[in-house]
């Protein structure tokens, strides 16, 4: 097996058959050109191979072409460290961690992530420049909370920077920032803007893995979560905001905010009003052991969460709303492999289809809304098609007859390839 990139001028995908990203059914006996990093032509007829050509033929023998996968929420830089490598380990260790676990995503066969937290606009530049292999990365750059919010990560005896105390490390590492009343957040948000961010996050209500807040809290007022939207807006993106409950999803939709992250505790009426407002809802197919909280109290929130999952994307389903699918994984590098396994979970929820469609184009879309702050948008992502990027898996078994098989990806997908680079090749 090959997992050294390679880049040959043409690429010929031959006898496949092609799941789109969007089509209910695969096209069958066709071949697929790839040039330049993209996709040339997909054709029932015969690739024609002019034996001048730098070319790369391979065999599909009837195998399944799909677009690579995609994660709308993950943390890069969260998922390839712990508490204690934030709090302790040496500033480059972390980094190298980071640009690992971006190459171990893309051997997973995610070819593009939206990263919802974390300074990933470096490793993104250098992933691009092609220093290192990983996904095509949409940061969001550091997760901006109010004091005692989500991603305040500072101590209990911390002096807030507001009354003269300095910031945690997380926001040394801009991994975080902490952010109180109008003029600051608007500086916040501004600051994610100039260091590369494609969208901005705000945390708008607690969490299972933040310290000081309940579940319930109401995170920003209206005000502020107006000035994040506009600051956004002037740069022609938008604000996704972390949050679960009906209140504080009605407020950040009364604000403008575009897309709901996670909204596990949502009711019906909420549900129907994100369709309402052509929002996003992001959620993530959580189970209890997704993460590990030995603290009680951080558990049981976990649990609380956990629960509302089934019902909340029953009701995306029955109401329409743009849903696309993320992990979220954090702070547990041991369980970033279950990307895969939580992708394939999707299918609980989900015909085969749906969940593919999800996982490649309807992702997608969500991070093509960042308009001219998506840097990939010469080409379209997550979709087979002439002229769309060259982010494709070659499948060992039929996921649109079993979704099971992309829980296993270093068995299963037999060829990766993005930007028209070979990134894997087991065939």
């Amino acid at each position: 097996m090959s997992t050294s990139r390679t880049s040959p001028g043409r690429i010929i995908l031959r006898d496949v058959r092609v799941f789109d990203g969007v089509a209910e059914r695969t096209l069958d006996n066709a071949d697929v050109l790839l040039e330049g990093g993209r996709v040339i032509a997909v054709s029932t007829s015969p690739v024609a191979r002019d034996q001048s050509d730098d070319v790369l033929e391979i065999q599909g023998r009837g195998r399944v072409l799909m677009p690579g996968l995609s994660d709308a929420h993950v943390h890069v830089m969260g998922n390839a460290n712990g508490m204690n490598d934030f709090l302790q380990a040496a500033t480059g260790r972390l980094y190298g961690n980071t640009i690992a676990e971006a190459g171990s995503m893309l051997q997973r066969g995610f070819t593009t992530v939206r990263d919802m937290g974390g300074d990933t606009a470096p490793i993104k530049a250098l992933i691009d420049e092609g220093r290192f292999p990983g996904p095509r990365i949409f940061p969001s750059q550091a997760m901006i909370s109010q004091t005692s919010g989500h991603a305040d990560f500072s101590f209990v005896y911390d002096v807030p920077e507001e009354f003269g105390g300095r910031p945690s490390r997380m926001e040394d590492l801009h991994f975080t920032r902490v952010a109180d009343g109008v003029p600051r957040v608007l500086t916040a948000v501004r600051e994610q803007l100039r260091q590369g961010a494609s969208q901005i996050k705000l945390t708008l209500g607690g969490g299972a893995a933040s310290m000081y807040d309940p579940l319930s809290t109401l995170q920003y007022t209206t005000d502020e979560i107006r000035a994040a939207v506009e600051a956004a807006s002037d740069y022609g993106t938008y604000v996704a905001t972390h949050v679960y409950t009906p209140a504080g999803i009605a407020r950040a939709l009364d604000a403008g905010v575009r897309s709901i992250e996670h909204g596990h505790l949502a009711d019906e009426e909420t549900v129907r009003r994100i369709a309402d407002a052509d929002a996003w809802l992001s959620i993530q197919p959580f189970a209890e052991d997704d993460h590990h909280y030995p603290d009680p109290i951080r558990a049981a929130k976990n649990a609380e969460i956990c629960q509302g999952t089934a019902q909340v994307y029953g009701w995306a389903r029955d109401h329409g709303v743009n849903t696309a699918w993320g992990t979220d994984l954090l702070l547990e590098p041991q369980a970033a492999a279950r990307q895969s396994v939580m992708a394939a979970r999707l299918g609980e929820f989900y015909s085969n289809v749906e969940a593919l469609r999800m996982l490649t184009s309807g992702n997608a879309a969500l991070c093509e809304a960042a308009g001219e702050r998506n840097t990939y948008r010469a080409a379209k992502l997550g979709v087979i098609a002439e002229g769309a990027w060259a982010d494709v898996l070659l499948v060992e078994k039929d996921p649109l007859a079993d979704l099971s098989v992309i829980a296993d990806p270093e068995t299963n997908f037999t060829l990766i390839i993005k930007g028209g680079e070979v990134v894997k090749n087991a065939l």
